[in-house]
């Protein structure tokens, strides 16, 4: 490519809006076109941010010849469905976490990318953090020692009603899909793969898990200790440990803004780290480098680790209670 590379943005919501934002930060990236399923919002998203195309479809976006990659803000049980959309149009996409409802429907996306040679990436902005390349670096760095335990929380409280999208089963609705995808993606990012995970929730009124605790144990040694809830606001924190010390990274994780390695010696460290725009930028930068690389999937967040995830979110909902009516589908 020897232009910046065009984003489409399939969806409307506040995510949508967050992402287009950000895409106003990144040079070498260009917000072409977005689309709704009615044109009316499609427009009224196009004016905000200036973008040149708004198609009343998703299809008419998929279809779009000067789109170069897609980014899929719907909510989770579209998520399917809208990736096999524009591959199938020959579109490589940028898919909102969680990638897909359960594991089999990620199987399923993921094998059509391959397939089509086609560039599919989680959008999972957490792990392309400055702050948070920066502590897998520490942590790699042996500076810690090997690490051997990892503790994370991403909870708040939702003043939402029960048709909510955070509360609606329909929609997706839950703590551990919503906010527990977080840790769960930073711990095996740190750790490496979940061998085993066990879970207890409290389930709302709404029959989703408005909040809930797991343990992991990763199959290259080492345990993890998440929560998520809608029900309290959390420290918000991710902390790695080794045998000499740890590696802390600050309210809220999610932006990773200061890094506090503390050893056992009694030595401390705090870093600040940088964060471009809303923290999405980043993202976008590693789908730019990936495509113009001719990468089919990122290194930083495989395939492979976006499915192995979604099975151990599946163990978790098994275990909880936990069904949606997109199990079926």
């Amino acid at each position: 490519m020897n232009h910046p590379i065009r984003w489409g943005i399939l969806g409307t919501g506040i995510i949508a809006r967050q992402f287009a934002d950000a895409l106003h930060h990144v040079p070498d990236a260009h917000l072409q076109a977005v689309a709704s399923r009615q044109q009316a919002t499609a427009l009224a998203f196009g004016r905000d941010f200036a973008v040149p195309t708004c198609h009343g479809s998703y299809a008419a976006l998929a279809a779009d010849p000067d789109i170069d990659v897609i980014y899929i803000a719907t909510p989770h049980p579209l998520h399917a469905d809208n990736v096999r959309l524009c591959l199938q149009a020959g579109k490589p996409v940028l898919c909102e976490k969680p990638f897909t409802m359960h594991a089999g429907q990620a199987r399923s996306v993921v094998a059509l990318a391959r397939e089509q040679q086609l560039f599919l990436m989680e959008a999972m902005w957490s792990r392309f953090l400055p702050g948070i390349v920066e502590a897998k670096r520490l942590v790699d760095s042996g500076v810690i020692g090997r690490a051997q335990h990892v503790q994370a929380d991403f909870g708040y409280y939702a003043e939402v009603g029960p048709k909510h999208r955070l509360l609606d089963p329909a929609l997706g609705g839950g703590a551990l899909l919503d906010l527990g995808i977080y840790p769960l993606s930073m711990a095996a990012f740190f750790l490496g793969p979940v061998a085993s995970a066990h879970a207890i929730a409290e389930l709302g009124a709404t029959g989703v898990d408005e909040q809930t605790a797991f343990t992991l144990r990763h199959a290259e040694g080492g345990l993890s200790s998440c929560f998520c809830s809608f029900r309290v606001t959390t420290p918000r924190e991710l902390v790695i440990s080794g045998p000499l010390g740890s590696v802390r990274v600050a309210q809220p994780f999610s932006q990773a803004r200061q890094i506090t390695i503390a050893l056992r010696d009694g030595d401390v460290q705090t870093l600040t780290m940088p964060l471009t725009g809303n923290g999405y930028a980043h993202e976008i930068l590693e789908v730019g480098r990936c495509l113009r690389a001719g990468l089919q999937e990122s290194p930083v967040m495989p395939l492979d680790q976006t499915v192995a995830l979604l099975d151990s979110l599946d163990q978790m909902r098994s275990q909880i209670g936990l069904r949606y009516p997109a199990d079926n589908q």
